[in-house]
């Protein structure tokens, strides 16, 4: 009898601990939290100009106000547009990732017809480099946008910690929610994205989110057999296959307001609660970093995301032992992701023909002689490859894009 009380006080003492020690992880969080908000309020000037644009809080939708004509100072020229016309788009940028960031904003601006407004997040060294490639666009191309560059920011504790976590700055996303708090809606995507069609054809995603929704993603995989997380994950992460969070559609105003569920504590915690104490925890089981943490949240909050197909994240997994995403074969690839840097390698020269083809294409010429043409004689050479063999996926809805574009183009004659 004296060994079963003497357990039950050992179980009641580690109970006591580690509500302590993650009441604790709370308590510094909110405290580094608070000192991070005050950071907050001095932006670099070179940053803050295009900042006063903002978004109306209304879920599921996104506007900027005007204020002061700062976007046009920064541009040169005007651009007059309805609260709510704007998609929102936002890239973190760090080390040799200039010209690949370069090329997924070129390709969102070739194919939208709406404005965009970029968020850039980048190491100091590279704001210079942005700035002035984007203002080097022709005219023309430059009503389209306007952009704000920001310097990547982590809570003051742990920010080493952060920054380092998987790639450098990755986990910047991470606190987006908390850094842009006047901005309602967002779509975040790596900087290895390529756009085949218009943004706000992804942004219109949000009108299908339901009252739970606060963001929206693609699965990490569609073949089991070839899943990551399912074979190997040592921690919680959602669905079958877990979930990709290269491009990740986001009602911010919904995940600042929103109270997660963990495997913590049975107290609900807010954003920018929960991140630190996750990463504790799981540190030494995660292996992709911060997408892996998000795994975890959805994991415990599946009610809150919004999965869309994988035509919106095409990956070298969904071609590279033959085609294994249904969508994409019906109505073809929306968006490439070529991670694992098949951009600037031989592995797989389908993507890295998208990639250079949009790279060299020249704004103002014809899209289908210089873009299209000349993109589908270099997929030819890839047939060799799995992803070669199936790359008119990757035509088939940039030529629709291209032709709507130029219909466009003509009707404003």
């Amino acid at each position: 009898m004296r060994c079963y009380l003497h357990a039950f006080l050992l179980c009641v003492a580690f109970s006591f601990f580690s509500l302590l020690y993650v009441f604790n992880q709370l308590a510094s969080t909110l405290e580094d939290g608070d000192e991070w908000n005050l950071k907050q309020q001095d932006v670099p000037d070179g940053s803050r100009r295009d900042a006063a644009h903002l978004l109306r809080k209304k879920p599921g939708l996104a506007g900027l106000r005007h204020h002061n004509g700062l976007d046009r100072e920064r541009r040169g020229s005007p651009v007059k547009v309805n609260k709510d016309e704007r998609s929102h788009l936002a890239v973190v940028a760090c080390g040799p990732r200039l010209e690949e960031t370069l090329t997924m904003l070129k390709s969102s601006v070739l194919f939208s017809k709406k404005p965009l407004h970029f968020y850039i997040f980048a190491e100091d060294d590279l704001h210079d480099s942005f700035r002035n490639a984007l203002e080097s666009w022709p005219g023309t191309v430059q009503t389209k946008f306007t952009f704000t560059i920001y310097p990547i920011t982590f809570p003051k504790e742990n920010a080493n910690e952060w920054k380092k976590l998987f790639k450098p700055c990755a986990s910047q996303r991470l606190f987006l929610p908390l850094i842009l708090k006047e901005v309602d809606s967002l779509l975040y995507v790596d900087t290895d994205i390529i756009f085949l069609q218009s943004v706000e054809d992804i942004w219109a995603l949000l009108s299908q989110f339901n009252s739970s929704h606060l963001a929206a993603m693609a699965p990490e995989h569609e073949e089991p057999r070839i899943g990551w997380y399912n074979r190997f994950a040592r921690h919680p992460y959602y669905g079958k296959t877990g979930i990709n969070s290269g491009v990740m559609l986001m009602n911010m105003t919904r995940v600042r307001e929103k109270l997660f569920k963990n495997d913590m504590t049975a107290v609900t915690l807010r954003w920018e609660e929960i991140l630190m104490p996750l990463l504790q925890k799981y540190k030494l089981n995660i292996t992709w970093g911060d997408q892996d943490l998000i795994n975890i949240i959805f994991h415990h909050n599946p009610e809150s995301l919004y999965v869309f197909p994988c035509q919106w994240n095409y990956r070298p997994d969904h071609c590279i032992y033959g085609s294994n995403c249904q969508q994409a074969e019906q109505e073809g690839v929306f968006i490439l992701h070529g991670n694992r840097g098949v951009y600037h390698d031989d592995k797989q020269p389908a993507f890295r023909a998208v990639y250079q083809a949009i790279q060299k294409y020249s704004f103002g010429d014809n899209m289908e002689t210089s873009l299209l043409q000349p993109l589908e004689a270099s997929l030819q050479a890839t047939t060799h490859t799995y992803c070669g063999r199936t790359s008119h996926l990757f035509t088939k809805r940039l030529k629709q894009s291209i032709m709507s574009v130029q219909q466009d183009i003509t009707q404003k004659r």
